[in-house]
């Protein structure tokens, strides 16, 4: 039976399903999650279950004496546990992209610096360093501009300032985000970048020797032009003309090549102007939240089972895009607590609709973005085209009133 260690999260959605998806190829799981170790034995769990993804290299020390045998693969859900899913799989000798790669992805800053190396679109931008973060200095380049925090995900910690009222703002509410997201962030700094128009799109691959494999193109139709950048629709197959789709491509892979990413999932996130592509990140992980349940149909299995298979080196599915499908991820509307939803039935009901999944629990504290990294659930819908499945999850989501509990003002949280 071959072994898989698998790295997860206590925050992710899709823990559920690559364990699932681990039963269904009979492959034996050693399960790693970054709960607190000193909460893990009252919870039953070992300390191999209990690690710091964020200190890679005391995680690496830590897991390496309980560990046994030498696993078959090593697999990171989420963002989190990249950089140790990288040093495991060096130390083993295992497939996998090296730390240095992983690092200039995950770091908004290497990866801006990449591009602009590599001659693709890139931004203006600036990095700020942890004292010139504050409130009292001009802004480094001209408006719009978008200050982000520089290694987290989910539009968390990204904010677009129009005027200088709008930076100094923004530069305090980011930076407290990051000092409570991420131990590093008086050293890390923030970046502040010249705001990109154009439609978003989101690219799913797989790397296999470093050649990029596409599964999906999204579209995601509703504009994201800010303040905030809270995603919602995820719209597939895009409806770009193929022309640009190819050039959306070959974009993804002339960064991963330059970046010395080889194998594993891929998720790209980008703009589409007049002037070509315009990467915003490049992830070697797969889509985050549910999403990635809009591609069961085309995979004819889930996207867990396909990223598992890979990495154990079994065989792959053919892609067959033959429907159109979609994703709602939904809103957060407002600060507060979650108690409940109405309206599910009707939603249900609504023709196109295949399944919907409220991921928030009641009790539960919730925020929109930029402070916020969670959704209240997920839509999905399948159709004979983009256009029909973008009607049905706006008709579902209509169906849906959510009971949320003021707490907070928000505007206390950015002091």
């Amino acid at each position: 039976m071959k072994r898989l260690l698998l790295l997860l999260p206590a925050a992710s959605y899709r823990n559920e399903d690559f364990l699932a998806a681990a039963k269904r190829l009979e492959v034996e799981v050693i399960a790693v999650a970054n709960y607190c170790h000193q909460l893990a034995p009252a919870w039953g769990m070992s300390p191999i279950q209990a690690l710091p993804f964020d200190q890679p290299v005391a995680a690496l020390k830590q897991l390496l004496p309980a560990l046994g045998r030498k696993p078959d693969a090593v697999l990171a859900v989420d963002d989190s546990g990249l950089d140790l899913a990288a040093l495991l799989c060096e130390y083993f000798h295992l497939p996998g992209n090296a730390p240095e790669a992983v690092r200039q992805t995950r770091d908004k800053l290497a990866f801006r610096n990449l591009l602009r190396r590599g001659s693709l679109l890139c931004p203006e931008f600036a990095h700020l360093d942890g004292d010139a973060a504050g409130a009292g200095l001009a802004p480094p380049l001209a408006f719009p501009l978008v200050v982000k925090a520089r290694r987290l995900s989910a539009s968390r910690g990204v904010i677009r300032a129009d005027t200088r009222e709008d930076y100094v703002q923004a530069l305090r509410w980011v930076r407290a985000i990051q000092a409570k997201a991420d131990r590093d962030a008086a050293e890390l700094g923030l970046i502040v970048e010249r705001f990109i128009p154009g439609s978003e799109h989101a690219l799913e691959g797989l790397l296999q020797e470093g050649k990029l494999r596409v599964l999906a193109l999204f579209d995601k139709p509703d504009p994201l032009d800010g303040p905030y950048f809270e995603e919602t629709l995820y719209l597939t197959p895009s409806r770009l003309a193929q022309q640009q789709q190819e050039a959306i491509a070959r974009t993804v892979q002339q960064a991963c090549t330059l970046a010395g990413l080889e194998t594993g999932p891929i998720h790209a996130e980008m703009r589409v102007n007049a002037r070509g592509v315009w990467l915003l990140e490049v992830a070697a992980r797969s889509i985050g939240g549910l999403c990635g349940r809009t591609l069961r149909h085309a995979l004819g299995m889930s996207l867990e089972e396909l990223i598992l298979r890979q990495a154990l080196q079994l065989p792959l599915p053919q892609v067959r895009h033959e429907a159109a499908s979609g994703v709602m991820m939904i809103p957060i509307p407002r600060h507060g607590i979650f108690h409940g939803v109405r309206g599910l039935d009707n939603a249900r009901a609504v023709a196109g609709i295949s399944d919907i999944q409220i991921s928030a629990s009641p009790g539960q504290l919730i925020a929109p973005p930029p402070a916020g990294a969670s959704y209240l659930g997920f839509i999905f819908a399948h159709g004979d085209s983009a256009d029909a499945v973008e009607a049905s999850l706006r008709q579902a989501l209509l169906q849906l009133a959510f009971e949320i509990q003021p707490d907070i003002a928000l505007s206390e949280a950015r002091t």
